[in-house]
């Protein structure tokens, strides 16, 4: 999709950004089999907000975000920060120097048209502008587990049925100059 600008965002993005988030991880949750988890979703939504308000106050330090927009409407956003709690102790502090990478949403209208890859290969190039020559990402959806094999193989740390019986967590390690580009 050639008609999607990417940048970082404004205060006055916050509010529809907000909403975004409400849009995008309501309909993950769904497609997940989990739209019943009303407390976690409310959750996953309440922390993408606070994400988002530490990459505002903090100018991009403490989180750093880029949306993409198609004309003005937000229809991506990504994101990296500190590794999480959950990373650093399934991986056994391995990871807790790494930044993760996160907060990977498309809007459901346009998803499967290479708005995601644009974002990666935008927030890897922010990476390797601050000197990082790797990141970690992680992922409990089973949809995005998909996606995230495809373009880094195989996991390395696997949490077998951390979220249940067969729902399980998985943590990538992913060096900054083995990744070219995306693109279709």
């Amino acid at each position: 999709m050639n008609n999607v600008m990417i940048r970082r965002p404004a205060a006055e993005d916050v509010k529809d950004l907000n909403h975004f988030f409400k849009i995008v991880i309501t309909d993950t949750f769904l497609k997940e089999g989990i739209g019943g988890l009303l407390k976690d979703m409310e959750e996953e939504i309440k922390a993408k907000g606070n994400y988002l308000n530490r990459d505002l106050k903090s100018g991009g330090k403490d989180r750093y975000f880029l949306i993409a927009l198609n004309e003005d409407k937000i229809v991506g956003s990504i994101e990296y920060g500190p590794a999480s709690e959950l990373i650093i102790k399934s991986t056994d502090q391995a990871l807790k120097s790494l930044y993760e990478v996160g907060t990977v949403f498309v809007h459901p209208d346009y998803q499967k048209k290479g708005i995601g890859n644009q974002l990666l290969d935008a927030i890897i190039l922010a990476l390797k502008n601050i000197g990082a020559d790797e990141f970690c990402l992680d992922s409990g959806y089973k949809n995005s587990q998909k996606v995230w094999k495809k373009k880094f193989g195989e996991p390395d740390y696997l949490l077998n049925d951390y979220w249940g019986e067969e729902a399980h967590h998985m943590i990538w390690r992913v060096k900054t100059d083995s990744i070219h580009t995306f693109r279709h």
